[in-house]
């Protein structure tokens, strides 16, 4: 492979974003066992109950805004 075609503007593009792709499945990866484990105390049904909706919403939602937060610090500070 040509070195000079890594460092080409539609590569580095391509590379940016499988980096973001890769980082949200982590994400998401981790925001479904911490929230399992939190919200989903017993054997699940076919349908979770309204608690354990509500539960596993704002664990999600609080995830969410916890990792934005932190973005947000670590650019700042670039």
């Amino acid at each position: 492979m040509d070195p000079s075609a890594l460092s080409s503007p539609e590569m580095q593009q391509f590379l940016n974003q499988e980096k973001e792709r890769a980082m949200l499945n982590e994400m998401v990866s981790k925001l479904t066992v911490k929230c399992w484990d939190k919200c989903i105390t017993g054997t699940p049904g076919s349908k979770f109950s309204s608690s354990e909706s509500a539960c596993l919403s704002n664990c999600a939602q609080r995830y969410m805004d916890m990792n934005l937060i932190i973005m947000k610090r670590f650019q700042s500070m670039q």
